[in-house]
């Protein structure tokens, strides 16, 4: 099955520059973990806008797995404070994620290769009537209408999810992240298991959620990706911040550099 993703446009939201934003979608301070005596993460402060594509990478190791965790409610910081939008909050489980509009898309997809789109898309959360009996017809047109704001053209909502490509099923991810009305997205290595073009399609995808008024936080080791789509790119280095960067103020070179720790990651001169 070939993976067609059309120009249709998300549903419109209130936009404005990140620049000129005056309260984050997301703000974390002094975000830290440890793990017995393993200092996983350490004082991390992250600002997420409305309209942005922010990138996270960093080595095996750098923290970056543990921080998604954290704000996808899988772990709770030791310390630190998070905010979403004006209010202070605690995200102890992925309901509570949910309900503060952040979704995440795990590298592992979490999907059911057994059970078709649908039943993927509304995993957990199926519609119900009498508040007994799954509401299907519910489902499917739920589905349709979530797949179409992405543009994602899927054959058939009734196949079931482990005939489709790679592609697909990633897109059916990220379906199911917009389809909870959530305005904070973040994706675990989106791309890493995709072939060229469907990574184009993926990427394509993201830039249109920036533009549709969502955060996207991106965790990815592909620096052409991440350059394609990132507006700003943190770098993290066993588990501190090693960096953050404009994208149009560095290069590949400087945040390799920075991920590896070298001496010649030198910020690139202004002109």
């Amino acid at each position: 099955m070939n993976l067609d993703i059309h120009s249709a446009e998300l549903p419109a939201q209130r936009t404005f520059d990140a620049v000129e934003a005056t309260v984050p979608y997301l703000r974390c301070r002094r975000l830290s973990k440890s793990f017995g005596h393993v200092s996983a993460l350490r004082d991390i402060d992250i600002d997420l806008f409305e309209n942005e594509v922010l990138a996270i990478v960093g080595d095996n190791g750098a923290g970056k797995s543990t921080l998604t965790k954290i704000l996808s409610g899988v772990l709770r910081p030791d310390r630190g404070d998070i905010h979403v939008g004006d209010e202070r909050v605690r995200i102890n489980n992925a309901r509570k994620a949910r309900e503060l509009g952040i979704a995440t898309v795990f590298q592992t997809l979490a999907l059911v290769n057994c059970r078709d789109v649908a039943c993927n898309l509304f995993l957990g959360r199926e519609p119900t009537f009498w508040g007994i009996f799954v509401d299907r017809q519910q489902m499917l047109t739920a589905s349709r209408t979530a797949l179409q704001n992405l543009g994602v053209n899927i054959p058939s909502l009734n196949a079931e999810v482990g005939d489709l490509s790679g592609g697909q099923r990633q897109c059916i991810a990220i379906a199911r992240a917009t389809s909870q009305n959530s305005r904070i997205i973040i994706m675990d290595e989106p791309t890493a298991s995709l072939g060229v073009k469907e990574s184009e399609h993926v990427l394509d995808l993201i830039t249109r959620l920036k533009e549709s008024g969502r955060g996207v936080v991106v965790i990815s080791h592909n620096m052409h990706h991440v350059f394609s789509v990132a507006d700003r790119i943190m770098v993290l280095r066993r588990g501190s911040c090693a960096g953050l960067r404009r994208k149009n103020e560095t290069t590949p070179d400087e945040i390799v550099g920075l991920i590896v720790g070298s001496a010649n990651a030198v910020k690139p001169a202004s002109t």
